[in-house]
Order: structure tokens, then sequence, then C-alpha cells
């Protein structure tokens, strides 16, 4: 018989040894036949280890087995299982017990993957996060906050929040959550290589008695969307000084001509001139816009045509070669061979012509301005660069923006609206093409335009 422990098996002997002995001392009182006592206990020692056998196996074993699974359950092992032959009520424990561990194996897994979902949207989400419990310790913080301050997790987690996080605002948020037990919301700036800007929002925790347990606090970027209405604010001042100097000056000078009832035919006739010019830049900043506005329309569509190459330069070079030689500034056109791609035609001519333009604009005298056109495997390369004065680094993040203009008194004077490479970014984009610029002060800058076949 095997038991599976020593402990109750020496337990159960030494009852038998005493019931044996206590039997034979009993019956020596009646019997001097050693052969009969010898006998009896041996039928009395055979039916007691039989009896403690079955008691044994029916009833002690199956509770060990049940005792050692419930440990393993305990532990965590929810793949232990009860597998011992029995009948009755100890079938039913065993039936349950086995039941319980796989109820528990079905919910550890299922919050495995709950766990798992969790951490994987809390670590990707876009938004820096952490945890702070009641007393003010940091349980939790997620990649996106790690990557804003540039700390490692053991920075934080453990730790009271107004002794690892540097930024009084988020300090103020927090308590004021505390204190209020509401959502408050707040700004955040970090001055870093490029300055970002954050919202902060910070809810409590609750608990089933309505008891505050701890903060979250979430911060959201919010850069883009600042940058956005920096962008929106300069162009509205952009908007409205480029259209006030026009307005102004014709103002200006037809109440001259209106107070001098014409009398001085040359004055009248320099006053006219004037009064023509701004008007045609006024008419040409109200195009540039409208062209603009079309272009950033959703559903703004390309007109497609097969263009060629030579075809299109030998349309638009003739008026930007007049505008270099009065300038004195060599235009070369690289184009050795006829090149047919599917693009706007209109689009394209004012790409090269806007280009090409502010090249020579920017171009001093004696200086070059090249134009070359090649074929590559999946695009066709538009090149335009120029001996000019160059941009600064810091500036080329922004000649695209609307009214951007790296030498403001430049651009004014050769009558440019401010909206040329902005309407050349939208045009290319719309060809889903690709746009790069090089530049060096004082030596000059060269645009390269990528679009596909």
């Amino acid at each position: 018989m095997k038991f599976t422990t020593i402990k109750p098996f020496l337990n159960f002997v030494i009852i038998v040894i005493i019931t044996l002995v206590v039997t034979g001392i009993v019956l020596s009182q009646f019997t001097n036949n050693l052969f009969v006592l010898l006998l009896v206990l041996l039928t009395e020692f055979v039916v007691f280890m039989s009896l403690l056998h079955f008691i044994y196996d029916k009833y002690i074993k199956p509770i060990e087995k049940a005792t050692v699974t419930l440990d393993e359950l305990v532990k965590g092992n929810f793949r232990a299982r009860m597998h011992h032959p029995v009948s009755g009520s100890m079938a039913s424990l065993l039936m349950k017990i086995n039941s319980l561990a796989r109820s528990l194996s079905e919910i550890s897994i299922h919050e495995k993957i709950v766990a798992e979902q969790l951490t994987t949207v809390i670590e990707n989400i876009q938004s820096g996060l952490v945890l702070i419990d009641e007393k003010g310790y940091i349980h939790l913080v997620n990649k996106k906050f790690l990557s804003i301050f540039g700390k490692l997790e053991k920075d934080y987690i453990g730790y009271l929040y107004y002794d690892v996080m540097e930024q009084e605002k988020l300090h103020k948020t927090i308590q004021q959550t505390f204190l209020y037990e509401e959502n408050v919301k707040d700004f955040v700036t970090l001055d870093a290589e490029v300055k970002q800007y954050f919202e902060i929002v910070s809810a409590p925790i609750f608990d089933e008695r309505n008891i505050i347990k701890g903060v979250v606090l979430v911060l959201y970027d919010i850069s883009d969307l600042k940058q956005l209405e920096v962008m929106r604010k300069d162009f509205v001042a952009n908007v409205s000084h480029e259209l006030k100097t026009p307005i102004t000056s014709i103002r200006g000078f037809s109440e001259t001509l209106l107070d001098d009832d014409l009398k001085d035919k040359e004055i009248a006739r320099q006053f006219l001139g004037i009064i023509n010019e701004e008007s045609r830049r006024l008419q040409s900043l109200i195009q540039d816009l409208l062209t603009l506005s079309k272009l950033e329309n959703e559903d703004s569509k390309l007109e497609l045509t097969l263009v060629n190459t030579r075809k299109l330069i030998d349309d638009v070079i003739p008026v930007l070669k007049q505008q270099a030689d009065q300038k004195g500034i060599q235009l070369i056109i690289d184009n050795d061979s006829e090149i047919d791609f599917l693009a706007d035609l209109n689009g394209i001519k004012q790409v090269m012509i806007n280009l090409v333009a502010n090249a020579i604009n920017y171009t001093p005298k004696d200086g070059r301005v090249t134009l070359k056109v090649k074929e590559e495997q999946d695009f066709i390369h538009l090149c335009v660069k120029d001996t000019g004065i160059g941009i600064p680094k810091e500036e080329l993040p922004r000649i695209f923006e609307r009214f951007y203009r790296v030498d403001k008194a430049r651009s004014r004077n050769t009558g440019g609206t401010g909206l040329g490479l902005a309407i050349v970014k939208h045009i290319v984009e719309l060809h889903k093409g690709m746009i790069e610029v090089e530049s060096e002060l004082n030596t000059g800058t060269t645009f390269h335009l990528y679009f596909p076949k």
C-alpha cells in the first residue's frame, strides 16, 4: 500500500499496535493457548489493517490530494487538477475542486489578456499618463510621459510626485484635484530644443464609497495646435497688412488727385501710375489667395494631362528670360531630352514660374539661375538653383508658410505676395510629389522637386 505521507500512517500503526497489545493482555487472562492467542491477534491485525486501508484510500488520501491541489491553486498554479478514483461525496468534492481550478484558469487567462490590452493602450497612447495614489506616490507612468521629460521609469515609480516632478504647474494641478475632488485643467510649456506645449488634465479616482483613492494625470501635446494658432494669427495679421498697404496708397493718391482737380497733368500721370501699380499688386495678392484657397480645398482635383518638358520650358522661359536679362542675371536651361509625364499643366507651369521668378528676384546682378529637368527611375526631377543671398538654416522650416518672408524688404520691392512658395508646396503635394530645399547664406539656394511618373 502506497501512502502519500508517512505521518498519518505512523499514527494509525501506533493505534493498531496499542489495540493489539491491549487485546493480547485481555485474552491472556482467559486462555493459556499461545497458538489461539496469536491467531486471534493476527486476525484482529488483518481486520484493522484492511479497515485502515479502506478508510485511508476512501477518505484520507483524497483529502490530502485535495489539500495539495488547493495549495497549488493558492500559489497561482491554475493548471493543478485532482485525479483519484472515488465515489459518493468525495467524488463530488473532486469535481468541484477541478471545476474551481478550470474557472480560476479561465479568469486568470482573461485577466492576463485584459491586462496586456490595457498595458498596450496605456503605453501607446500619444499622451503622457501618470497614476498617483491618495498618499501622493506614483504607481504608473507610460512611455510618452517618460519621452516628454527624458527620464526612466525607475526615476518615478514609488516616489512622491512633488519630489520627482519639477514643474510647479503639475504640482498645482494635482493638489487642486485632491482638494476639490474634480477634474482640473491647465497648460504647461516645456523649453527644450523645440518649445513644446501641453494641456494638463487631472482627474480624481474614487472607490465604491466615493472616497478619493488617487489621481490620473494626462498630458496632451498641443504643440501642433499652438503652431497652427500662431500661423493663423500671422496669416490674419499679414493679410491685413498686405491689403492695407496697396489700399492705403490707392486711397491716398486718389484723394490727392481729387483735391488737386487734375490740374497738374504730370503729377496726375505719376499718381495714376502708382495707383495702377498698387491695384495690380492688390489683384495679384487676391488672385494668389484664391489660388491657395482652391488648392487647400479637400475637393480640389488635378486635371492630369501628358506634359512634355521641352514644350513646358518653351512656354514659360521667354517671360522669365526677359526678367533675368533686365537684372543682368544668366538664366541657364538644362533639359537635353524630351520627357513626357502625367501632371496638371497649369499647376506645373505655376510651380516653375514661381520658383524661377523667386530665384531671379533673390539673386544679385551677374549671378546665375539654373533650371534643370531630368528623368529618374520613379520621378521627374525638377531642380531650380541660384547663386543668390541664400536662406538662414533656422528659417528653412518656415519658408513654405503663407506670407512668410526671409527678407521682407526685398520681397515687397520685387512685388511678391509672399504666397508663391506656399502655392508651390500645395501643388507638389497634390501631385503626390516631394520638395526639398538646400541653402547657404550668401552662396545660393537649390529647390529639388520630385513628381511621380
